[in-house]
């Protein structure tokens, strides 16, 4: 479990200007890792540490000097194209570049002097998906979330394995996209009601999911478990994470294996990855009330208990396409934490591996939809509108209003994350944003 050190200092500050700025998701103690090229250009992808409004270039940084031993040598790791390599070093190696790049940005850093050589605006950036995805698992770990869904089908309680390990299905590694690429509208068979047959159509019930993506960073060999107090020592990072779901595809096709063409379609993941390091200061307490059942001993230890959990703060915005044509802004539908969730991370890592299950450097895990305990922490548009029966009103300054069941092309969601309070450094995730496309004929 990460330790707070000197680089979670509230106090310190960079000599990059835009790095203290009030409210900015990237300070010097946050170093999210991402990988990059300047926009329009034929350079390569390479690794880089979001700073304030820059990007640092880890692949000049390594040619640089400016880092020795394991810090170098984790830089180099880091500049490729993809992060795995870096990854699967681990977290000796993860700590000491973070020291690293700490040392040399912060007041008095080495790096100042080479500051157009290493960094690059991220105005002037494009990013890329930062891992090479072998699998991508998806949990449903919140309690609040299930039960929403369930009312809605007249089911009053979770299903009674949900309260003893964290759920989970496989989903489609291939399909997982940066933030900003468009989505398209899926078709596939919808059975509607009362039909006797299904149709082939295109979805009308697309919906977002608010998650978290935990980026996998040690694996684990075939045949091995990874223990619930060693889970954080394999979980290098967290992301945002909208797991799109065509709700009418799959009330039809999920029975008796669940959801396929309903969620490969399309997962959308932020370009940052925030560490488990940077996290460390929002780490909370984890427990069940008296009345819940207990956690199996293979799912419990003093470290989830003491710190399992992560206070971070989520939003979801949606900025219709007529909104966008009179330059509106999104407007907030949103505003949850991921403590809510019935699971932690370190628990669901642990469960996937108990049988076995060897994990690898940049899977993806999905933490499951993320809803709070009252109705405008809703996680999905499925809750909020209950099933498109209570439409969102969308309305604008000028008097203009929309209402939304369910997402119209045209849309865009967008998902912010973040951590803050008192004494302590914000920490924050960036966008996690994709605008919908009408479906292909």
């Amino acid at each position: 479990m990460s330790a707070l050190d000197h680089t979670h200092d509230p106090a310190a500050r960079s000599w990059l200007a835009s790095a203290n700025a009030p409210g900015t998701d990237f300070p010097l103690q946050n170093l999210p890792f991402g990988v990059f090229r300047r926009a329009g250009s034929t350079e390569p992808w390479r690794g880089g540490v979001a700073l304030g409004d820059r990007i640092v270039d880890l692949a000049a940084l390594t040619a640089s000097g400016l880092l020795a031993g394991d810090a170098q040598r984790a830089c180099a790791a880091a500049a490729q194209p993809v992060l795995n390599d870096f990854l699967a070093l681990g977290p000796a190696a993860w700590r000491a570049l973070r020291h690293g790049l700490f040392a040399l940005f912060a007041d008095g850093g080495a790096a100042q002097p080479h500051a157009d050589a290493l960094l690059v605006p991220q105005a002037q950036a494009e990013l890329a998906l930062p891992l090479r995805i072998g699998d991508y698992t998806d949990f449903y770990t919140s309690i609040h979330h299930a039960l929403n869904i369930g009312k809605l089908f007249g089911i009053p309680d979770v299903s009674p394995n949900f309260r003893w390990l964290p759920i989970a299905y496989h989903g489609r590694a291939s399909s997982v996209v940066v933030s900003g690429t468009p989505v398209r509208r899926p078709m596939g068979q919808i059975k509607p009601p009362g039909a006797d047959a299904p149709v082939f159509a295109p979805c009308q019930w697309l919906d977002y999911e608010l998650e978290l993506g935990l980026v996998v960073g040690v694996g684990n060999a075939l045949g091995t478990r990874v223990p619930v107090a060693e889970a954080d020592a394999h979980l290098f990072g967290v992301c945002l994470l909208n797991d799109w779901s065509a709700r009418d595809i799959q009330a039809w096709e999920m029975a008796p294996l669940g959801p396929f063409q309903a969620k490969n379609f399309a997962t959308t993941v932020s370009p940052w990855i925030v560490t488990l390091d940077a996290l460390a200061p929002y780490r909370c307490a984890w427990g069940r009330d008296a009345g819940e059942p207990q956690p199996l001993p293979y799912l419990d230890a003093p470290q989830v208990r003491a710190a399992g959990a992560f206070d971070i703060r989520l939003s979801v915005w949606l900025e219709s396409a007529a909104r966008r044509a009179r330059g509106l802004g999104p407007v907030r539908l949103t505003e949850t934490s991921f403590r809510h969730q019935y699971w932690t991370p370190a628990q669901m890592l642990a469960h996937h591996t108990v049988g076995g299950c060897n994990l690898q450097p940049g899977d993806l895990l999905g933490s499951g939809t993320i809803s709070g305990p009252t109705p405008g922490e809703a996680g999905a548009m499925m809750e909020l509108t209950q099933a498109g029966r209570v439409p969102l009103r969308l309305e604008g300054p000028d008097g203009m209003v929309e209402t939304r069941g369910f997402l119209a092309d045209g849309d865009t969601v967008i998902f912010r994350g973040g951590c803050e309070a008192p004494g302590r450094a914000r920490i924050g995730f960036g966008e996690c944003r994709a605008t919908v496309l009408p479906c292909l004929a």
